[in-house]
């Protein structure tokens, strides 16, 4: 088989053997396995079970199909390139003496592999969720690239839709369970509610309590606490006032549950609970790192598993690239440091690399890690390392070290693009990033590396699309919806990365905040030049700084792998956070800015304020939620408010010089390799069919303004 004739293989549906095959227990395929005698590490079957015809936006069918199917994996634990997961030696091994695991995959093709770019596409899913299309986000397989995702995280539940992998659950060596500490916190309860499930804020915790002993776990409330740790009253629950139970159909102490917390006299919504209890039976979740390394690297490079069956896209694929967004690209960052871009044959995996929106890294390789975690206060990500080139941590009294230390040793580094926007300054530890723990120097780029910034943007940009004065709220934040975009700008990026990747050609050279520059400064509104906009929140304390936590000695701090003994854990210090200068109208200057940014029609912030409940003042969405404040129409209007920063009518005059600047904007962004013909098309239609300034009365002066933009 060399992927040059036609391909066949076998879908779940079609062959009995197979179906019977699907879903089977570890332990039944360590025989199945068995049986086949040999077998290597990495993915030794693939099954395919569902094959669908994709659709375009307008419902066209298109010439790509979807496979959806399960890899069924072998880890040699004794192999140097597995050496770093944590917990495999205790996990059960199979026959072959290997450690197994199944994960999910979706591989997404042209019908004709003979029209294959020969670029595998592979994005690292987000909290087991396939990608979805959204407004203006261009697919990989638009292109012709042979687009992959797998499951990496082995602590969700399994769906029909979800992508996830199995992963065996780690024990003593004498069968006995391993337990551990973990940290449930729960705030803004419903009135009336005496039952939650234990979670950190929103993220649910995939472990059982290893007790039910309520003598053996601390229960508190807090009246209140700062992003930095600062605690107001705390109120010590008895342990006979609560339950691991679910009191919702029977009175407390209620339904025994060992992932639910009844307190009997229910839950004071003006009160944070925090649970510092035992779980056990933690899974191997950093099993799921190398299932992603090795399925991407069967569908690179093999022509068929141990049982036959072909790859469908077998000597089609050249180079490999990966892409993380948010959650999934701080994995992605884990994935590299933690040496995983080589494979157990010694291979490189990715040959390209985008974590994008992407500051922290994730406790997938620590033992009961919740991978699902968002960075809020006491959640472990920022202790390991988080540059990419090699700097001594001396304010954390750490060793010299890079993100990309191991893939180094191997010769298996990817060519980079790191992307991000405004939120990332506040939530995300880009400050650390850029410029170490000491804040003193930009840290340099190796050579690999490129680095995009997004100013003015919410975490992730706005996803809704088009051009609006009016703006939508932002539930639960006191300022509105940031409408500004970052797909199309990074819908430039992937295709300049993948040119990189498969051409070698030059992408645009690296444009960010920098130090040396007077860029960056301190949160504080004076320091960074924003307006004084009245009845409007300032920037100031708004940033998360990089909190230095003490989880005890047993987690590898700079590699951010281990067992966490401390919860909640002791905080040594607080590195603050840097932020972008502004301009007079609250607008960053630095980075690679939108259309919608070049022409704005408001003060674009990467952070916003809780409007309300226990969090209220504080950063809102945990810091990952920007702001809007628009501009007036008018004159009059703003000066009747007391508004310091011209309105629309100042600035462009009409409806028509509002558009020409659109237009104009675009051709600059297109010149410099930041903008697509085929978006800036769409970006000035929607410009043109946007309600700024399509009712307010203009002036001779006003026309002469438009009139004056339209002719540059």
């Amino acid at each position: 088989m060399t992927g040059c004739g036609k391909v066949t293989y076998v879908v779940g549906g079609v062959s009995a053997a197979m179906r019977r095959t699907v879903g089977v227990s570890l332990a039944t395929l360590a025989v199945m396995t068995g049986l086949v005698g040999g077998v290597e590490a990495g993915v030794s079957r693939i099954v395919i079970e569902k094959v669908e015809s994709l659709k375009d936006p307008s419902g066209q069918t298109v010439p790509m199909e979807k496979l959806r199917g399960r890899a069924y994996g072998e880890l040699d634990p004794d192999s140097p390139v597995n050496s770093a997961i944590v917990d495999l030696k205790f996990a059960p091994r199979n026959a072959n003496g290997k450690v197994e695991y199944v994960s999910v995959f979706e591989l997404t093709k042209p019908v004709e592999m003979s029209k294959a770019t020969g670029l595998l596409w592979y994005d690292f899913v987000n909290r087991g969720n396939p990608l979805r299309q959204e407004q203006g986000v261009i697919q990989p397989w638009t292109y012709g690239h042979v687009h992959l995702v797998s499951g990496w995280q082995g602590d969700l539940a399994p769906t029909d839709t979800n992508v996830t992998v199995q992963v065996p659950i780690a024990r003593n060596p004498d069968g006995s369970p391993i337990v551990g500490i973990v940290l449930a916190r729960l705030a803004d309860s419903k009135a009336g509610t005496n039952t939650r499930p234990l979670s950190v804020l929103a993220n649910a915790i995939p472990y059982d309590a290893a007790s039910l002993d309520t003598l053996k776990a601390r229960l508190i409330a807090k009246t209140s606490e700062t992003r930095a740790g600062e605690l107001g009253p705390i109120k010590e629950i008895p342990a006979t006032d609560w339950a691991y139970a679910d009191c919702t159909k029977i009175a407390f102490p209620g339904t025994p549950d060992p992932r639910k917390l009844c307190l009997k006299d229910g839950f004071d919504p003006a009160l944070l609970y925090e649970l510092s209890y035992e779980v056990k039976d933690p899974r191997v979740l950093g099993i799921g790192l190398a299932a992603m390394r090795d399925v991407a690297s069967f569908f690179r490079y093999e022509e068929k598993d141990s049982q036959g069956n072909a790859n469908p896209v077998a000597g089609r694929i050249q180079k490999a690239l990966a892409q993380g967004i948010s959650q999934s690209g701080n994995a992605l960052k884990t994935f590299l440091l933690q040496g995983f871009n080589q494979d157990e044959q010694g291979r490189i995996v990715f040959d390209g690399a985008n974590p994008h929106i992407a500051g922290r890294l994730t406790a997938v390789n620590v033992r009961f890690g919740i991978p699902s975690g968002s960075g809020t206060l006491y959640e472990p990500g920022g202790e390991g390392i988080l540059w990419w080139s090699r700097y001594k941590d001396v304010a954390r009294g750490r060793e010299e070290a890079s993100l990309l230390d191991r893939c180094t040793a191997s010769n298996t580094c990817p060519k980079i693009f790191e992307t991000f926007g405004s939120s990332e300054f506040n939530a995300r530890l880009m400050t650390v990033a850029l410029t170490g723990t000491d804040g003193k120097a930009d840290l340099p780029l190796p050579a690999n590396i490129r680095r995009y910034y997004f100013p003015g943007t919410t975490h992730g940009g706005d996803t809704n699309g088009g051009f609006s004065a009016k703006p939508a709220p932002a539930a639960g934040c006191v300022l509105a919806k940031n409408p500004n975009p970052e797909a199309e700008t990074m819908n430039a990026l992937q295709l300049a990365l993948a040119d990189w990747v498969m051409k070698g050609a030059e992408p645009p050279p690296s444009v960010y905040p920098r130090l040396s520059k007077g860029d960056l400064v301190a949160n504080t509104r004076e320091a960074m030049g924003f307006p004084d906009l009245p009845g409007k929140p300032s920037p100031t304390g708004m940033a998360v700084g990089l909190m230095d936590y003490d989880f005890g000695s047993a987690l590898n701090a700079n590699d951010f792998s281990g067992v966490i003994t401390m919860q909640p854990p002791g905080i040594k210090q607080t590195i603050p956070a840097l932020m972008p200068r502004v301009n007079a109208d609250g607008n960053e200057t630095v980075g690679v800015p939108s259309v919608q940014h070049l022409v704005p029609l408001g003060t674009y912030t990467g952070w916003n304020v809780t409007a309300a409940a226990f969090f209220k003042g504080q950063p809102c969405g945990g810091g990952l939620t920007g702001g809007f404040i628009p501009f007036q129409d008018t004159r009059a209007e703003r000066e009747a408010i007391g508004d310091p920063r011209p309105s629309l009518q100042e600035r462009y005059g009409t409806k028509e010089g509002f558009v020409c600047s659109v237009r104009a904007a675009a051709k600059k962004e297109i010149a410099s390799r930041f903008l697509l013909e085929r978006d800036a098309d769409r970006l000035i239609k929607q410009a043109a069919e946007s309600d700024v300034l399509a009712s307010a009365a203009s002036t001779s002066e006003h026309k002469a303004i438009g009139d004056a933009l339209c002719a540059k």
